[in-house]
C-alpha cells in the first residue's frame, strides 16, 4: 500500500543519493582536477555522464540485494527506513561541510543497521538479532580490504608504467597521460555509479516490501534503478570542491600518470567488488590508491596526519550513524 510515508521515504532516499553524487564526486574527479587535465566544471559534467551511464550495463543489482538484506524482514519498518536515512543524510551533509571524505555508503549502511538494531531492543530482542552479520562483518572487512586492494594495484600499476615508459620523452610521456586520465577518470565515474546508486536501491526495494506494496523476492521495479542513477548523476554535478581539495593534493601530489594509476586501481577495485556484491566505500578504495602512488615515490611522499585523519572518520562512520538513527528512530517511536 503506497502511504505518505513511503512517499517521503522514496524523496529522502533520493535526497541520500544526490547528496552521495555531490559528497562522492570528489572521489571520482579529485586527481583529474588537481593533475589540471579538466576544469572542475568538465570534470563533473563527464563523471556525472558516466555515473548514469552504468544505468544501462548494470543489470545485476548484487549490490543492491546485499543491503536489503543487512537488516533482518521482520525487524524492517518503514519508521526503521526513514531513521536510517535521516542519520545518512545528517552525516553526509556533516562531512561534506567540513570536508572530510567519509563512507556514502557506510553511513547509509549504519543508520540502516542502528534503526534496526534499536527496533529490536523496542520489541524486546537482542539487538544483534535483527542484523544479518554475515554481511555487517564482510561489510566492516572491506573498510580495510578496499583501500587496501586499491593501494596495492595503484602500487602495481605505476611501477608497471613507470618501467614501460622509462625511455619516452618526458613532455610526449606527460601528453599522453593526460588523454589517458580521461579514460580512467571515466571508468572510476562509471564504476562509482554502478556500485554507490545500487546502495539506495536496496533501500527502496526493501521499503516496498515492508509497505507491502511488493512481494519479498520479487522482480525490482525498473523505476527504481532508473531514479537511483539520475540522483547520484544530478549530485555529481553539484560537486564537493573542499574534498576535491583533500583528496587530489593533501594525500600527495599527483601527476597525470599516477592520476592514470589511481583511477584505474579505484575502477578495477570497485568492478571486482561490485561483481560480488559486496557494498564498499568508493571514498576508501580511491583514497588507498592515491596512498599506493605515493608510496612509490617514498613513504615520506605521504601526508600521514591527513591519511590517519581519514582512517579516524571512516572508523566513526557507521557507528555515529547508527547512533543517530537509534536517536532518530526513538523519536519516531515516540511520537508514532
Amino acid at each position: 500500500m503506497v502511504t505518505s510515508l513511503l512517499v517521503v521515504i522514496v524523496v529522502l532516499a533520493l535526497l541520500f543519493d544526490y547528496t552521495n553524487g555531490f559528497h562522492d564526486a570528489a572521489n571520482s574527479i579529485a586527481t583529474i582536477v588537481s593533475t589540471k587535465v579538466l576544469t572542475p566544471f568538465q570534470a563533473v559534467l563527464m563523471a556525472a555522464v558516466f555515473n548514469f551511464a552504468a544505468y544501462f550495463f548494470i543489470k545485476d543489482h548484487k549490490v543492491a540485494n546485499t543491503v536489503s538484506k543487512i537488516v533482518l524482514e521482520h525487524y524492517v519498518t518503514l519508521h526503521v527506513i526513514l531513521a536510517g536515512l535521516v542519520a545518512a543524510i545528517t552525516w553526509n551533509l556533516f562531512t561534506w561541510w567540513f570536508g572530510i571524505p567519509s563512507s556514502s555508503s557506510h553511513t547509509l549502511i549504519g543508520g540502516f543497521a542502528g534503526a534496526g538494531m534499536t527496533n529490536a531492543l523496542y520489541m524486546g530482542a537482542n539487538a544483534l538479532h535483527a542484523v544479518e552479520m554475515q554481511y555487517v562483518l564482510k561489510i566492516v572487512a572491506y573498510i580495510v580490504l578496499a583501500p587496501f586492494i586499491g593501494l596495492i594495484i595503484a602500487y602495481v600499476v605505476t611501477i608497471l608504467i613507470l618501467h614501460l615508459c622509462k625511455a619516452a620523452r618526458p613532455a610526449t610521456a606527460e601528453r599522453w597521460f593526460k588523454r589517458m586520465q580521461l579514460v580512467s577518470s571515466a571508468a572510476l565515474s562509471f564504476a562509482h555509479g554502478g556500485n554507490d546508486a545500487q546502495k539506495v536501491m536496496g533501500i527502496l526495494y526493501v521499503s516496498l516490501i515492508a509497505s507491502k506494496v511488493i512481494k519479498p523476492g520479487s522482480v525490482m521495479p525498473e523505476w527504481i534503478p532508473l531514479a537511483c542513477y539520475s540522483a547520484i548523476a544530478a549530485g555529481t554535478m553539484s560537486g564537493g570542491w573542499k574534498i576535491v581539495k583533500t583528496m587530489g593534493s593533501k594525500i600527495t601530489k599527483v601527476t597525470p600518470l599516477e592520476g592514470v594509476s589511481a583511477e584505474t586501481a579505484g575502477a578495477i577495485t570497485l568492478f571486482i567488488t561490485e561483481r560480488f556484491g559486496i557494498p564498499v566505500s568508493t571514498t576508501h578504495t580511491i583514497t588507498g590508491s592515491i596512498i599506493g602512488v605515493g608510496l612509490t615515490k617514498r613513504v615520506s611522499a605521504v601526508r600521514w596526519g591527513v591519511t590517519i585523519n581519514l582512517v579516524w572518520a571512516w572508523i566513526i562512520t557507521i557507528p555515529i550513524s547508527a547512533l543517530i538513527a537509534a536517536g532518530v528512530f526513538a523519536l519516531l517511536h515516540f511520537f508514532a
